[in-house]
């Protein structure tokens, strides 16, 4: 993946604030927020919802609106872990699907972000 821009936001309980957007050089750098020792370890735990929108979204071989080999990778989609809600691109919510399940199976993400996609017992 190319770089990845991320637009923050979180809820708790009547109040709600919008992280300005960050990006990160890749979806790797992305993943070490979420490691063990990461900045979202530094997040409150009374969080209600956290919204992570993927700016940079485009299918990475055919940029919108010429797609039209595979029109769905670039439809706009949104996925639920726990209160964590992922939107972006079809493709790319994939993609990340992917690296996410990894880096939890080898035990690569912090307590706080396994807390939050109730991942944890």
């Amino acid at each position: 993946m190319k770089p990845v821009t991320i637009e923050f936001k979180v809820k708790s309980d009547n109040q709600s604030f919008k992280e300005d957007c960050v990006t990160f050089d890749d979806i790797d750098a992305l993943f070490e927020f979420v490691a063990p020792g990461g900045d979202c370890e530094k997040m409150p735990s009374d969080l209600n919802e956290i919204q992570m929108t993927f700016l940079s979204s485009h299918h990475p071989v055919i940029p919108p609106p010429n797609n039209t080999r595979n029109p769905i990778a670039d439809k706009r989609a949104t996925l639920q872990i726990g209160m964590v809600f992922f939107t972006g691109a079809l493709s790319t919510l994939v993609q990340f699907s992917e690296v996410l399940i990894d880096k939890a199976g080898r035990g690569e993400l912090s307590d706080g972000f396994l807390a939050a996609i109730h991942a944890c017992d």
